[in-house]
């Protein structure tokens, strides 16, 4: 089967996105197994990504077994969740940038270099809110 994200070759006109005619549940199939594909790329290529995935899974068990009200267990897993999402969008970055060249170019180290200071703000926003609510829950089971 043909992988509809296949680039047009270059002497023909792009065609319009094959994605774009799908509607409905088939849609969804697909772009859930795209995600998967690159959770698995992420995972394969990614030293970071698989960093992170340690930590997310070392995190969200304690989020979720010490006792503490919806919103402030909500803010502990969205924090490091988002740490994993702000990663896959630089990791996608970076493969786009090496795509196009591997020169070394300002405005391509300036993508990079922004994606990485994406991944370190969500790693200080994590660290944060991590900071502020865990030690308020965890000191009447000490």
């Amino acid at each position: 089967m043909n992988d509809p994200r296949q680039a047009d070759p270059p002497d023909k006109p792009p065609a319009m996105n094959p994605l774009k005619g799908k509607t409905g549940l088939r849609r969804v199939v697909n772009a859930f197994f795209y995600s998967m594909a690159g959770l698995r790329a992420a995972w394969h290529h990614e030293n970071a990504f698989r960093q992170e995935v340690a930590l997310a899974a070392v995190l969200l068990p304690v989020a979720f077994l010490v006792p503490m009200p919806g919103v402030e267990r909500a803010l502990l897993a969205a924090s490091v969740l988002l740490v994993l999402v702000v990663e896959l969008l630089n990791s996608a970055v970076e493969s786009a940038i090496d795509r196009i060249s591997p020169e070394h170019h300002p405005l391509s180290g300036r993508a990079k270099d922004a994606g990485s200071a994406a991944v370190l703000l969500a790693l200080v926003l994590a660290a944060v809110v991590w900071a502020c609510v865990l030690p308020e829950r965890i000191r009447p089971l000490l």
